[in-house]
């Protein structure tokens, strides 16, 4: 009281500028924001290729595992579960060759790429954008231990 009387006596009246309301309001639009908001379903956008329920491809024998082993060094490994000549160590023009021949007979074979943990993720990428130029859309990436 005695400052405020002191100031009109003077004449030079400070303006005050009251923080309390302010941090009031911006508590109000931060609570009603966190309230409101709508989270994105990331599951819900997921491109999940899934079987056909057809009785003919029951009965049909599942198509053979193409498996891709990727090492340090640009060094791949390609072979087939089933196959009696195990894997085969080839560059990547070799096995984009090879995918290219596979994917001209089908273009739903399952194929298994695995990484070595010194290996590198452009490679990954390399046999990746392969496997999409070629439309092979079964494809299963695991890293080795």
């Amino acid at each position: 009281m005695a400052r405020e009387s002191m100031r009109k006596r003077r004449g030079d009246e400070a303006p005050l500028l009251e923080m309390t309301p302010m941090i009031d309001v911006v508590f109000q639009l931060l609570i009603f924001f966190i309230v409101t908001i709508k989270p994105i379903d990331i599951m819900a956008h997921l491109d999940v290729f899934r079987p056909a329920l057809d009785q003919e491809k029951r009965d049909e024998p599942p198509p053979k595992l193409v498996k891709i082993v990727i090492f340090s060094g640009d060094v791949y490994t390609i072979g087939m579960t089933g196959s009696v000549a195990g894997d085969k160590r080839v560059d990547l023009k070799t096995l984009a060759g090879l995918l290219k021949t596979l994917s001209a007979t089908s273009k739903t074979q399952t194929i298994s790429i695995s990484c070595a943990p010194d290996s590198r993720h452009g490679n990954l990428v390399r046999v990746l954008d392969i496997c999409a130029q070629l439309g092979l859309k079964n494809l299963s990436v695991t890293s080795l231990r």
